[in-house]
């Protein structure tokens, strides 16, 4: 809705969607505001229309107060200032704590229920946005016991949170995915065994469904079934609320050039909404991480639409570990190479020591509630270190510390509100425990369940791709709740300390007022994303990278996103296919490759959608034949085009699978057409190769990197083929002696690099014309602006392809063309703005090659004083060293002998004595 204020603009749209996460956000504390007064009025036992002016003042007074320490909160107006989904859902969560305070309030038994329908269309719309509401069930099914019994039991209590927990689940297991899986069962049962059309099912099952609650309802209002008519009224809002999932279907069925997951029938619709593509994580009982495979069991049929009905493509797999390696509460439970790591780190097991049940639970207290929601918690009542990675929470005592480094310091997100807020929302805690035990526990569970029964139903594996504070957004909401309500009980502690009045309430306030001031005031430089533009940037550099029509592999959301908007929106470079390698694996999405999409034309695959379809060819097992090292690449997809018997696999199940019988899959070029067609780039004609091997990296290839070879081969160099460096990273296939770098991207090209060459193919002219003409670096000099950790992770790669070009540069003897692209780099990404990284290290012995020593020379000397800062401050506080601590001491190792052999001999003096102190501490560990 909010897009069409764009009135057809499509530069606005992105404009007027965060416009609604801040308009959203808006409501979310005037709703807050509001429920903090309601559950004032129950601690202070006001009646309505009983309420004297300082009764007034201090509702008035506690709602601020609390609103504001939630509106400058960390994760909330992250949130707030981002188009994205959880501004919205913040609101669902608000409006619907609030109408059911207000509930609670009417005496007229009709209006009740008109409330209760009114929240429970609210629960409905909210499912469209997301899930966060549905856990604050069972707090307010409280609310609802506690007005309808009087006086409450411990018993009643106990069924109340019973109710609420099964409502829960009623609309989470069965609502939402359990109507679309059942309608899918009589959809196939109408198609493949009555032989009725496509759709018969679904039609049967919405008429016999809404015909059955209609007559229900009807029932009930005959037979004056109240309870029984609000329930089913309630229910039914709650579908009419759901549907706004219909938009899904809708829209997939509208082919868009995005179409993610491709849910155009109902059973890939409730694959999509069982989000089936995110896997399991078990959560009462499961394996520990070192557990043996030990079985794998058939499960249940995966069916594809197809022509002539809906046919079982694969069986699910069950996978069932050694018994004996399974445990309750599973918390150390991924499989995963790199998280069964990252467990052993974490909890200090040697290599082989197998875990057990304490260890499980040390996890769950140290990093999935310590550091996964705790560390979260304190960033937004107590202080945050830094905008780094991990970074801790902050005390009082962090205030008046000299032990962080100047580069901790200089974070905007350095932030420190000397536990104000915390004390606060404590002092709340205690002083509505003591005035309304009722509520407090209402409270108590809304602050539980969407945060540490939130943390527990989640089981966070070892790592995340990015913090995830934004999800425990409504417990930080409950806690803001108790700091508003700590000044009511303030009040009331001045008022026994004989101050009278409004003296009592205004005391109260202006010793509240100071959290959120503080809070705003510490917060604000870190949340203002003004003047940032190179996502944009960045994405359109990716695209002035490649030639004409090209195809662009992509790895990551980060990479892949920004793509789509400068293409989709900005209409920028339209003839470049950009393909999500992740996505690459699946069926759907291979079958929109093969549309045309702009003025990119279809992808000239060889295999057909029998090759590729879900189910097949899913993953291709590596099964290297005896005395066969290598197999021509077109001789393979040959096969498996045809089904070869020569690639067959018998699985485990009812189906068998096609391998690769080598390593090697060898393509055979013809060089007379690349030289002829100008594929080789000048200086690189002795690298031309006849033959190109792409060697598979693990064990298997997935049905993505199958049809990247078929891509390769089919497309016989007509169309120019690159990848980003995280997708070249992270494909199956060794492709890296055979990419030229051309700028931001690597294009695939019938060259080899020469054996013990350690460094980048790189096209230098092509590459240097790219970034002086094409580049564009919006805002990355501005040092006002905020450019947080992820920010700097796109500056520090774009340094990196700068220097790269500048080596080749240097290696073509072309010093001043290198001088000129190291000085764009210095002035268009500068220090001042954007701190020197790795990447700015690894400029250094370029810009002494070009004879820039003075600006090597200030990297080398703010580099080296940073890394000892870094290392001192690890040192002091016991912080285990991670990436940023290793990289600190390879720079001083690296600039040591690089000043020395310069001639500055004090300056390496300097550097040895820095490294030898930094060594000294890492030995020392």
């Amino acid at each position: 809705m909010f897009s069409f204020l764009a009135f057809g603009n499509e530069l606005s749209v992105a404009y007027w969607m965060n416009i609604a996460s801040a308009l959203f956000s808006g409501f979310t504390i005037l709703f807050l505001f509001w429920s903090i007064t309601l559950f004032g009025r129950k601690m202070m036992q006001l009646s309505p229309g009983k309420e004297t002016l300082n009764d007034t003042l201090t509702l008035m007074g506690a709602g601020t107060i609390g609103a504001l320490i939630y509106t400058f909160s960390d994760s909330f107006w992250f949130s707030a200032v981002e188009a994205e989904v959880y501004a919205m859902s913040s609101f669902f969560t608000a409006i619907v704590i609030w109408a059911f305070l207000k509930w609670d309030l009417v005496t007229d038994p009709a209006k009740e229920n008109k409330w209760l329908i009114f929240i429970a269309y609210l629960v409905g719309l909210s499912i469209g946005v997301h899930l966060l509401n549905l856990v604050t069930l069972p707090a307010l099914a409280l609310i609802y016991y506690f007005k309808k019994y009087p006086q409450p039991t411990w018993k009643g209590g106990v069924y109340a949170l019973l109710a609420g927990g099964g409502a829960l689940i009623v609309v989470n297991n069965i609502v939402i995915p359990g109507l679309p899986s059942l309608a899918g069962r009589l959809e196939i049962f109408a198609v493949n065994s009555l032989g009725l059309p496509f759709g018969s099912g679904i039609l049967f099952f919405m008429a016999a469904f809404i015909g059955g609650l209609i007559y229900a309802i009807r029932f009930s209002v005959l037979k004056q079934k109240v309870l029984l008519n609000t329930l089913l009224l309630s229910f039914t809002f709650i579908l009419i609320g759901y549907s706004s999932y219909a938009l899904i279907i809708i829209r997939a069925n509208q082919d868009p050039v995005i179409n993610e997951n491709a849910p155009k029938d109902i059973i890939s619709y409730v694959s999509y909404l069982k989000r089936e593509q995110y896997g399991y994580r078990p959560l009462l009982k499961g394996q520990y991480f070192d557990a043996e495979l030990v079985d794998q069991k058939e499960g249940a049929p995966v069916y594809l639409k197809t022509k002539d009905g809906y046919e079982i493509v694969d069986y699910g797999t069950v996978n069932v570990y050694d018994p004996e390696r399974t445990t309750l509460l599973p918390r150390i439970y991924s499989t995963q190479e790199r998280h069964k790591q990252l467990y052993r780190s974490k909890l200090g097991l040697r290599e082989g020591e197998k875990p057990n049940f304490a260890d499980n639970i040390r996890f769950l207290f140290s990093h999935q509630l310590g550091h996964m929601y705790f560390r979260y918690f304190m960033w937004n009542f107590s202080g945050r270190e830094s905008d780094f990675s991990d970074a801790p929470w902050l005390g009082v005592a962090d205030a008046f510390s000299s032990i962080f480094p100047e580069y901790i310091k200089e974070n905007k997100a350095h932030n420190n509100y000397l536990m104000l807020p915390l004390i606060l929302g404590l002092l709340g805690i205690f002083f509505q425990a003591r005035m309304d035990q009722r509520f407090f526990v209402v409270n108590l569970l809304l602050f539980l369940m969407m945060g540490i029964v939130l943390v527990l139903y989640l089981n966070s594996p070892p790592i995340e791709p990015r913090e995830r504070d934004y999800i425990y957004v409504g417990s930080f909401y409950a806690f803001a709740i108790w700091a508003g309500l700590a000044l009511i009980g303030l009040r009331d502690t001045f008022q026994q300390l004989k101050l009278k009045g409004t003296a009592a309430v205004l005391l109260a306030f202006l010793v509240a007022l100071p959290a959120p001031l503080l809070m705003a005031q510490q917060n604000w430089d870190d949340h203002d994303r003004s003047g940032r533009f190179f996502s944009v940037d960045s994405a359109r550099n990716f695209l002035a990278s490649c030639a004409p029509n090209a195809i662009l592999f992509t790895g990551g959301d980060n990479d892949t996103f920004p793509l789509w908007y400068v293409q989709e929106v900005e209409g920028f470079r339209t003839d470049v296919r950009v393909i999500v390698l992740s996505y690459f694996d699946t069926d759907w999405y291979v079958e929109q490759m093969t549309r045309q999409v702009n003025e990119s034309a279809p992808l000239p695959f060889s295999l057909g959608p029998e090759n590729y379809k879900k189910g097949t060819n899913d993953v291709l097992y590596l099964m290297e034949r005896e005395n066969l090292d290598a197999i021509s690449l077109t001789q393979y997809l040959r096969l498996l085009k045809g089904n070869s018997d020569a690639l067959k696999l018998r699985g485990g199940g009812r189906f068998t699978y096609n391998m690769v019988p080598a390593r090697n899959l060898i393509l055979d070029v013809d060089l007379e057409k690349a030289f002829a067609e100008g594929l080789i780039p000048e200086g690189m004609e002795d690298l031309a190769t006849p033959q190109m091997n792409f060697r598979v990296k693990g064990n298997y290839l997935t049905k993505g990197g199958m049809m990247l070879l078929d891509l390769i081969a089919s497309s016989n160099w007509e169309r120019p083929i690159y990848f980003n460096n995280t997708s070249l990273a992270t494909i199956g296939i060794d492709l890296e002696d055979y990419v030229v770098q051309e700028g931001m991207t690597y294009r695939l090209l019938p060259v080899q690099k020469p054996q013990g060459f350690r460094g980048e193919l790189v096209n230098a002219s092509l590459a240097y014309e790219n970034i002086m003409e094409k580049f564009a670096f919006r805002g990355m000099d501005n040092p006002d602006n905020y450019f947080d950790d992820e920010f700097r992770r796109f500056t520090s790669n774009a340094r990196g392809v700068i220097n790269s070009v500048a080596m080749a540069l240097l290696d073509e003897d072309r010093f001043d063309e290198a001088n000129e692209l190291l000085n764009l780099s210095l002035e268009r990404m500068p220090h001042a703005a954007i701190p020197y990284d790795f990447s700015s290290g690894q400029m250094v012995p370029l810009l002494f090659e070009v004879g820039e020593e003075e600006k090597a020379l200030h990297i080398v000397e703010t580099l080296a004083d940073r890394s000892l800062q870094l290392v001192t401050y690890y040192d002091a506080t016991n912080r285990a060293y991670d990436r940023e601590a290793y990289i600190a001491i390879e720079l001083l190792r690296y600039f040591t002998p690089l000043v020395e052999e310069r001639g500055y001999e004090e300056l390496g003096r300097s550097l040895r004595d820095k490294l030898d102190r930094v060594m000294s501490s890492a030995s020392a560990r």
